[in-house]
């Protein structure tokens, strides 16, 4: 069997820039959280701030089912400012753009990430996915 070349960098933040977006567009847009078994690692985890770390699909599914509808959440646009090869996968460092819906105004804020992403089922996913707000 002949090994598989490595994606090049500028495929690999396409791949990136595309998952990104269908977290947007999808989860929180369409509220299709169904879609996260496309963006999430089966045994991914999340660390979101100041709560405990969720861990695998279904778990994370609901938190983010949760937080998105107590939120009113309308969109998080998500930006990579650094994409590094890392072992088996890639960090991602980026910043985002939340948009939630506030007594009827969109409040936005800015926020900061970091993600691990793996390849599986012929995919770059997110395997540990961690952000806070900035000050």
């Amino acid at each position: 069997m002949t090994p598989q070349p490595a994606l090049s960098l500028e495929a690999i933040k396409s791949a990136m820039a595309e998952t990104n977006s269908l977290f947007n567009t999808e989860v929180v847009g369409k509220r299709n959280y169904a879609v996260l078994d496309d963006i999430y690692t089966k045994d991914s985890c999340i660390l979101p701030p100041d709560r405990p770390m969720v861990k695998g699909r279904d778990a994370i599914r609901e938190f983010w089912s949760m937080l998105i509808e107590k939120a009113n959440g309308k969109s998080v646009i998500l930006e990579s400012v650094e994409v590094i090869p890392s072992g088996e996968g890639v960090l991602e460092i980026g910043k985002a753009h939340l948009t939630i819906g506030v007594e009827g105004r969109d409040v936005c804020s800015e926020l900061k990430y970091v993600v691990y992403w793996r390849e599986e089922e012929g995919r770059l996913k997110w395997h540990v996915d961690m952000w806070n707000r900035n000050a």
